[in-house]
């Protein structure tokens, strides 16, 4: 069955492309999902309308993540966590928390495109990827401090 991509679909193409998938993933994915039409030769012109729009809205999108990771090279977030003493954090900074900081210094950047392997689980300065948009990706500089630990007042007055 050929279809033609109304959305961008993971692990099959991109807004505006004419591909060959099964049947069934088209009849009972694809299509109910409102993610593809069938390729038909009406469907065919109505999308090359679509193309064209799409590549104005797309070059619109880009412009604002362009410029968007040039404000964020700028960014440096510091996160203050209890860590033991070899440096090793008791909890972790995720790609939430990250956004978080973020939405709260009034950068709106969603969680999922936030590119963390694994969640930071060490003190110490760390660059973090964030994927904008296809082609445009931005660095940001984050820092995670350990937490200062306070004597307890019973060792205190054991020594005394």
């Amino acid at each position: 069955m050929e279809v033609i991509l109304k959305e961008d679909v993971a692990n099959l193409g991109h807004r505006g492309d004419v591909v060959k998938v099964a049947d069934g993933y088209g009849r009972n994915y694809l299509l109910p999902r409102k993610l593809a039409l069938q390729a038909t030769a009406s469907n065919k012109s109505v999308i090359e309308q679509m193309k064209a729009a799409a590549a104005r809205r797309a070059a619109t999108e880009k412009a604002q993540a362009e410029t968007l990771a040039a404000q964020l090279a700028s960014v440096h977030l510091v996160f203050t966590r209890k860590s033991g003493d070899s440096g090793h954090l008791f909890g972790s900074v995720t790609a939430t928390d990250i956004a978080h900081e973020l939405s709260a210094k009034g950068f709106e950047v969603d969680r999922r495109r936030i590119q963390l392997v694994e969640p930071l689980k060490s003190v110490g300065d760390f660059s973090v990827s964030i994927r904008l948009y296809r082609e445009v990706l931005a660095q940001l500089q984050v820092r995670v401090l350990a937490e200062a630990v306070e004597a307890p007042a019973d060792a205190e007055a054991v020594t005394a």
